[in-house]
């Protein structure tokens, strides 16, 4: 297949380097740093089990999901909108497009850009960019993504490429439970800059995060969402895997870049609002990060 990562950045690289590694043609939409490292070596691939180069086509423009089968949508979710728009018209008519991104409802906002069916996808992977054009790759790496004409062909051409992919009738259920995992780590995680591990290990967060999964489960059920009601132990369960992970949030608040968190605890406040329902863990996160990115622009 031949394959377009619009917005590689550390998610849309690991999986544009699995599936490069199986053989397949991937182009990664990227930043100009990420391009010129991987046109002068390469992608540099690195896992616990190996580190490799590979192969790939890296450009900055949105005509790189030119004549692709198949484009992997990862931008941040404020430039959802702005993205859509830039790629539409380089679309193939029979090019299946998913969206990877953080939260729940960038699908419905790409879909309304594109004027075409979008594919949710719920993702579960750590990784981080550790350099120009070299994604590090922490653990994990499944897919969950939405029923469609072309997801079984997807799904079993991610799977021979070592991505694990279920198809589900539930794909909201799905992306509520990564939303839900986001709220209690990301924003929490990143005000002390701490891993997961040890953040989890101090005193009085696993209350505090249990305070937030309740939340978010009121506004999820207020909304007529379906989740699985073991959610909790789920979130709890996370940081022993994934001890020395990073949050995406704590990432971009490091290099002085505007987080996700209005479509993580932000999306979560905002819904309950409209609901009735009270969030005031996810509030306080929330305003504790846009006052940190307000400082980072000082």
């Amino acid at each position: 297949m031949k394959i377009a990562i619009m917005g590689a950045g550390a998610v849309g690289c690991y999986y544009g380097a699995m599936l490069a590694r199986a053989g397949h043609a991937v182009t990664l939409i990227t930043r100009p740093q990420h391009v010129r490292a991987i046109e002068e070596r390469g992608l540099v691939f690195e896992t616990r089990a190996f580190t490799e180069t590979l192969s790939a086509e890296a450009t900055t423009e949105a005509v790189g999901v030119t004549a692709a089968d198949a484009v992997l949508f990862c931008v941040k979710s404020g430039d959802t909108e702005q993205a859509g728009r830039d790629m539409a018209r380089h679309l193939d008519a029979e090019a299946t497009v998913l969206c990877l991104q953080n939260g729940v409802d960038n699908a419905e906002r790409l879909q309304a850009v594109l004027g075409r069916p979008v594919l949710a996808t719920a993702v579960y992977v750590a990784s981080e960019m550790a350099g120009p054009g070299h994604v590090r790759h922490h653990g994990r790496g499944e897919l969950v993504i939405g029923p469609g004409p072309s997801s079984a062909t997807i799904a079993d051409a991610f799977g021979q490429a070592g991505i694990k992919t279920e198809i589900s009738d539930n794909v909201v259920g799905a992306l509520w439970t990564k939303l839900i995992v986001n709220c209690a780590y990301n924003a929490l995680s990143a005000i002390p800059q701490l891993p997961y591990g040890r953040m989890i290990a101090v005193d009085g967060v696993r209350a505090c995060m249990a305070d937030i999964v309740a939340e978010c489960l009121a506004v999820a059920r207020g909304s007529g969402i379906r989740v699985d009601d073991n959610v909790l132990d789920v979130v709890m369960g996370l940081a022993a895997g994934m001890p020395d992970q990073s949050s995406s949030t704590a990432q971009d608040l490091a290099r002085g870049k505007t987080t996700e968190i209005d479509h993580l605890n932000g999306y979560v406040v905002r819904t309950g609002a409209a609901l009735g329902i009270a969030t005031p863990a996810n509030r306080l996160l929330t305003a504790i990060v846009k006052l940190m990115e307000e400082s980072a622009r000082t």
